[in-house]
């Protein structure tokens, strides 16, 4: 029913038809218009989303009223605002489609169930975090010792679609930079 879900599952777990069947139940699809918030700070995040079809961004606004993107995911991509969705808590992230998007939603309860009747979910998502926790170290580390230039060709390499999918002041605030440095970066780096 949802080849990318089965495809991106099986990258960690091996599971059957009916377990396959109880996880594809519990997903609920949605269609998200581009520019469209599926999050916003303040708010408990009630579901993880999977992407089926387009491209997210979650960022914050920070104390200078800047917005500052801290993560794009795209196809086959698991997003939310992990804290909030785990504690039950308010959240501090907003989470954005940049074009239209099909996701699907993943509610805690509904987690929890898969968790009991499907052991070997335990290993997906335990797997799914620590991959998205050393993600996000790296991504610290990447700020505070690369160089700009460094950063960017990293992100071309994870995403490599994205000069086409994202705008580029976007990109830029991924970066840490100004979009008219980014622009300079680039002119310089194709010459």
């Amino acid at each position: 029913m949802y080849p990318l879900l089965r495809k991106n599952l099986q990258r960690h777990v091996s599971l059957d038809e009916s377990e396959y069947a109880l996880i594809e139940s519990k997903m609920v699809p949605r269609s998200v218009a581009r520019d469209e918030h599926i999050l916003e700070p303040g708010k408990i995040c009630r579901h993880t989303y999977f992407i089926d079809q387009g491209f997210l961004r979650l960022y914050h606004i920070n104390i200078k009223g800047y917005e500052k993107n801290t993560l794009f995911a795209r196809e086959e991509w698991w997003v939310s605002d992990l804290y909030s969705y785990h504690a039950q808590k308010p959240g501090t992230y907003f989470l954005q489609a940049l074009e239209d998007t099909n996701i699907l939603q993943l509610s805690k309860k509904d987690m929890e169930t898969l968790l009991e009747r499907i052991p070997r979910m335990e290993r997906f998502w335990r797997i799914l975090h620590i991959n998205a926790f050393v993600a996000q170290q790296e991504r610290v580390m990447h700020m505070i010792s690369k160089t700009a230039e460094d950063r960017y060709l990293e992100f071309i390499e994870k995403y490599p679609d994205a000069e086409l999918r994202i705008s580029q002041r976007h990109i830029a605030s991924y970066l840490g930079i100004t979009p008219e440095f980014l622009s300079k970066m680039k002119s310089r780096l194709k010459s």
